[in-house]
């Protein structure tokens, strides 16, 4: 099965179902989300509508930090997911999104980058 990123509701306001007036185009076709976990790296690019390319992390050990005191960035080991708003069983699997909260040796780093879409992990410690 196709993953369709947009397309029309599948009921009417009345609750009555629409019909299918035609098939699915190829320029609305999605992709399975990447769930970046923490471990070895592991890295894909793709390529997108228009010949762009997207980086996908699937693995990552690493984060870029910025440290908002002295406004600079540091390269440290993620050690886990301590929050994330997006998806409450993101912290047990460990899985890195845009808002999550990683815990890291100089403390905790909220993730402001979309690993799964541009291919790194950048944070701000919080």
């Amino acid at each position: 099965m196709v993953i369709v990123q947009k397309g029309r509701l599948k009921r009417k306001p009345s609750g009555g179902r629409y019909r299918q007036a035609r098939s699915k185009r190829k320029y609305e076709i999605g992709r399975a989300p990447a769930h970046t976990k923490i471990g070895e790296q592991k890295i894909k690019t793709i390529r997108t509508k228009g010949g762009g390319k997207k980086t996908k992390v699937f693995g990552v050990k690493f984060a870029n930090v910025l440290n908002p005191k002295d406004k600079k960035f540091y390269k440290v080991e993620i050690q886990g997911v301590v929050e994330c708003p997006a998806n409450r069983h993101f912290i047990r699997r460990n899985i890195v999104v845009k808002g999550a909260v990683i815990s890291t040796k100089l403390g905790n780093a909220k993730v402001t980058s979309r690993p799964g879409q541009s291919g790194t992990v950048n944070a701000v410690l919080v």
